[in-house]
Formats: C-alpha cells, structure tokens, sequence
C-alpha cells in the first residue's frame, strides 16, 4: 500500500470517529496498523487475547484492547530523505507550575530521607496551543525525527487521541524467550555517546535493573544481563541494559506483565509505595504517560534454518505468539486544540529539585520540536 494511501485510509477512520493506531518500530520503515470497524471499546481481561493494547499508568484500571478479530491491518513503508529540524520552543509553563513541581521533588526528595522508598518518578503536564489539530501531521513529524523509537498515533472516541516517540521497551517475548530493557538516567546530548554520569544516575539505573531481576528470579530462567551502556534518543541520551531470560512453562504473559509494570523507571521502588506517593502528591492524572502499548499475540512466522538434512522441511515454517510492548514515554494527548505533553523524572535521595525541574523543561523540548 502506497503511503499516500495508507494516511489517507487513517484520515477517514479518524473522520468517522473510529478506533485506529498507527506505529513503527524502532529503526524500521514499516509502519502498521490496526483500524477497529465498531466504535465499541473492549478490554484487555487476561492478555491471551489477540490485538493491540493500550494500558495506563495506574494498573488498578483497565487495559483497552483494539482486537484482531474487529480490526482491518495495514501496512505502509514511510520513506524521507530529511529529518526536519527542531525548532527552538520556550516552556510555556508558569512560575506557579515550576514552584509547585519544584516543591514536589522537595516532597519526594524529604520521603526518600524518611525511608518511604528508595527512588519515585515525580512528572508533570504542560499544555501548548495548537493553530490547528492535525495528529497526521505532527505523527509524521515524529515519524521523520525519531527514527530510533517506537512512533505511534492511537485513536479511541471514548477514551481520546495520543502520540508518542517512546525510546522504552517494556517487554518483547516471543514463545517463551522475552527480553526486558531496563533505562533510566537523563542528560542532554552534546554530540557523541562520551558522557560522565553522575552517581545520582548510575543509582537510578540500578534501582531499575535489580527491580526487574528480583521479580524476574521466580517467573524465569537462564536470565542474562548485559552491561550498562549509553544510548541516544532526540536530543536526551540514558543509560541501557538489557535482559533476556526463558519464562518458565507455567507463567503467563499477564503475571509477567504484572509483576514489572509500573516500573521504577516510571514509579519508583518499591512500588506500591511510590506509586500511592505519585496518585497522592502529583495533583493530576497521568492516565496513559508512563503505560505501556503495543502488538499482544501478534502471530510470527519463524522460517526453519536451512540445511542438507532439513531440506524436504523448508517449505514448512513454524508459527510462534509474539508481544512487543513499550513503555509510554514521550507522549503527548490532542484535546481541544491544545497538546498536553507529560515528562517527568527520577528522583533519588541525590537529587537537586531545580535541575529535576530543567530536566523536565528539555524533555517538553524533544516533543514540542514537532507540534
């Protein structure tokens, strides 16, 4: 399908008010698609269904589901031959907003002292004016931007419109092999990989990683790690590692996915304590920042390798269940021609509130260079 056609197809499902999502996967040129033909909203009730999720952050409430079997799949390649370049964009936040954000870390900073938790994922949202709503255009811009991260456009008219750029897997499991990415840490990025952390960060990322392999320990095997290593997304880079790991033959894809999500990259650890900290003291509902989406049970076809004694076996190939979800980080909502952009970080006990505050400032940067 030729892209012209494939954003003209989504421009109708949006004109009549119907569900749809767009993506593409990081480093890749395909873009896919689900567009449901009811306007009906289902749930996600046990993650063996077929479809593509939507999840809040909140993960008491429900997931919404876009099925497989009430959805026409689309495909596209995306070409350019440009990025577009970013434009200089000034916060449009008040003093009244940085006061009071800056006074939240102080809370969260003084809870870590008091022994609350280790690390809380304090955010915020900012509004910005839009001449005119046009989620196809600004989800190209984000398509030509960031090549690197998982790109999205989703649409549900009982629920709303949101984009995003993520750089955060949560998951990817494929039969019963997974992979897991633990990022975290901020800095903005001065044109090579080169950079000095500070300990405050280095801390951040470890909270993270051994978050996620203590509720690994009883749901898997032969967990592997990689090392810490640096990686670029827009103009931030974070610090990466990777874990791959073979669920045991009796987990589900619904307890893995509950025993890591919200994780401290978006909440804090422990969990329950940081995440009752951020629904008391935040004063606004995150709902989809820092979810998670993407492909559930998506079916993949795994060709068999070839070889002298397999060669009469070539021609059958083997059909596999395959989950990529993504943390949803980067994000905007398109409400009443406004964009409402969500960004947020870290705090540790080290944290200093004024810098969390200009974190937060070049993280509304990234998403503003393409409204």
């Amino acid at each position: 399908m030729t892209s012209n056609a494939f954003f003209e197809r989504i421009k109708t499902q949006y004109s009549n008010q119907l569900p749809f999502v767009a993506f593409r996967k990081p480093n890749a040129l395909k873009i896919s698609s689900f567009l449901q033909n009811t306007n009906d909203l289902f749930f996600a009730e046990d993650y063996s269904e077929k479809g593509f999720v939507f999840a809040p952050f909140d993960d008491s409430e429900k997931t919404v589901l876009i099925p497989t079997e009430f959805s026409e799949q689309l495909e596209t390649v995306f070409e350019f031959s440009e990025d577009i370049t970013s434009a200089e964009a000034i916060t449009s936040a008040s003093e009244l907003d940085k006061a009071f954000h800056i006074n939240l870390v102080k809370q969260g900073v003084e809870a870590i002292k008091n022994n609350k938790f280790k690390k809380v994922v304090l955010s915020r949202k900012e509004a910005v004016s839009l001449s005119e709503e046009n989620p196809l255009q600004i989800y190209k811009n984000l398509l030509k931007t960031y090549k690197s991260a998982y790109v999205y456009c989703w649409f549900h008219p009982k629920v709303g419109l949101w984009l995003g750029a993520t750089p955060e897997t949560l998951i990817k499991i494929e039969g019963k092999r997974f992979s897991i990415m633990a990022l975290a840490g901020t800095q903005n990025y001065k044109g090579n990989l080169e950079v000095l952390w500070q300990d405050k960060e280095l801390q951040e990322q470890q909270f993270v990683t051994d978050f996620i392999l203590d509720n690994l320990n009883p749901l898997a095997e032969s967990i592997k790690t990689s090392d810490v290593e640096t990686v670029k997304a827009g103009n931030l880079v974070h610090l990466k590692t990777m874990i791959s790991a073979q669920l045991k033959a009796s987990v589900s894809l619904q307890t893995v996915v509950h025993a890591l999500h919200p994780t401290p990259a978006v909440c804090g650890l422990p969990k329950l304590s940081a995440k009752e900290f951020i629904l008391e003291n935040e004063n606004y509902n995150r709902e989809f920042y820092t979810g998670f989406l993407g492909e559930l049970n998506a079916e993949t076809t795994i060709a068999p390798r070839s070889g002298r004694r397999n060669i009469e076996n070539r021609a059958y190939s083997i059909s596999r269940k395959s989950t990529q979800l993504y943390v949803n980080l980067r994000c905007m909502q398109l409400k009443n021609q406004e964009a409402i952009l969500y960004v947020g970080g870290g705090i540790t006990i080290n944290s200093n509130p004024e810098k969390e505050w200009l974190e937060t400032v070049s993280k509304s940067l990234v998403i503003k260079s393409v409204i």
